[in-house]
């Protein structure tokens, strides 16, 4: 008979979220055998103690390692462990990227016709503006769209846009050659960032369009293929059409702006603008955290930001300054450089009243913009 510190296999499987079939499976494999076993029944035993060994596998079969990597994973301390298990993911990740890839590359050949040229571009400045733009995405599996970037070319320039309805972050780029037609996609922003570390190590890039994504073709090495999202873009041109008049600019010192940004103790951040001074405050009563000089023109202005909306649209700016264009305190301000225009990003306030990370209804950029409208 069993000791009671002991249980029958259908409990243990309960407990330890296994099936008793896989128990057994286990079992035979060596991995997982059970303490004790009847010798007239058959039945199956197992200790209280096994069940962190039992609850380990199963989580490392649920992340699909094979068995022999299970067991030494298993018998194997925790740094080791967590060594092996860091290895197996980035195997699994690059044999799913390494798959995306030659689908992609499958999907681009099946038409048999050539990808329509749209843009070449400098690898390094495009690899730059991509990592830029695609800190305004989101993952929203409602509206994939929102982990896209948008590229459009014309006759002078390729624009790359990106939004996640909180900010929204655009840039133009000259290209090497003058774009042969007018072209507009949204393009996975996934498959960009992983692109963006192979063309940055060229020093061009030519983007050819095919029906189902873009080529990224760089001299010497092998194409890049970064597939569409089908969904509509939001109209940004709308919204960069109703912001209205800017009311406060500030510029300020980049580095000191972020370094505020960063050793801020609260998750909301309000600029609080007076003549030549913007102070960073904290949320509650409003005590200034910082007090930086700077170029100010027009009205005083108090505006409220998420940390997480204000603090990437900051970081990405080009250059040593930083260039606010405020529009009052529910109004989406304008991010950019100061001597620079070619990357630009709107932010949208907060109340600062409303919980952080709970936006209101006039939170979202393009509410704004349809309420404006």
């Amino acid at each position: 008979m069993p000791h009671s510190d002991v249980m029958p296999i259908g409990l243990f499987a309960r407990r330890s979220g296994l099936t008793a079939s896989a128990l057994r499976f286990y079992a035979d494999s060596g991995l997982l055998r059970p303490s004790e076993t009847d010798p007239v029944t058959g039945y199956r035993y197992y200790g209280a103690a096994q069940l962190t060994r039992a609850i380990t596998l199963r989580r490392l079969r649920e992340l699909e390692m094979p068995l022999p990597a299970v067991e030494t994973v298993l018998d194997s301390g925790a740094e080791e462990a967590s060594r092996l298990i860091d290895a197996h993911v980035a195997k699994v990740a690059g044999d799913a990227m390494a798959v995306r890839h030659r689908a992609g590359m499958l999907k681009a050949s099946l038409d048999g016709a050539p990808g329509l040229p749209i843009a070449v571009l400098k690898g390094p400045v495009l690899a730059d503006a991509v990592e830029q733009i695609l800190t305004a995405t989101t993952w929203d599996p409602e509206m994939p769209v929102l982990g896209g970037l948008r590229i459009e070319t014309g006759p002078e320039a390729v624009t790359l846009t990106a939004t996640d309805r909180y900010r929204l972050s655009t840039r133009t780029l000259v290209p090497a050659e003058t774009p042969p037609q007018t072209w507009a996609a949204t393009v996975r922003g996934d498959e960009l960032r992983a692109a963006a570390a192979e063309i940055r190590r060229s020093a061009s890039v030519r983007i050819e369009a095919t029906p189902y994504g873009v080529l990224l073709r760089t001299p010497g090495r092998e194409d890049q293929f970064c597939g569409l999202l089908s969904e509509e873009f939001p109209d940004y041109r709308l919204m960069l059409a109703s912001l209205g008049d800017v009311t406060t600019r500030v510029t300020v010192a980049k580095g000191l702006l972020l370094r505020s940004l960063e050793d801020h103790s609260t998750d909301r951040v309000a600029l609080d603008v007076t003549d030549h001074r913007l102070g960073v405050l904290s949320t509650g009563e409003g005590a200034c955290e910082a007090s930086l000089a700077s170029t100010v023109t027009g009205q005083s202005l108090r505006v409220w930001f998420d940390l997480t909306t204000l603090y990437p649209a900051v970081s990405t700016a080009i250059g040593p300054d930083v260039m606010l264009d405020l529009r009052g305190p529910q109004r989406p301000a304008t991010v950019r450089s100061a001597g620079r225009g070619d990357l630009t990003t709107l932010a949208m306030p907060v109340k600062p009243d409303h919980p952080a990370g709970m936006p209101h209804d006039k939170d979202r950029l393009h509410d704004h913009c349809s309420h404006q409208r």
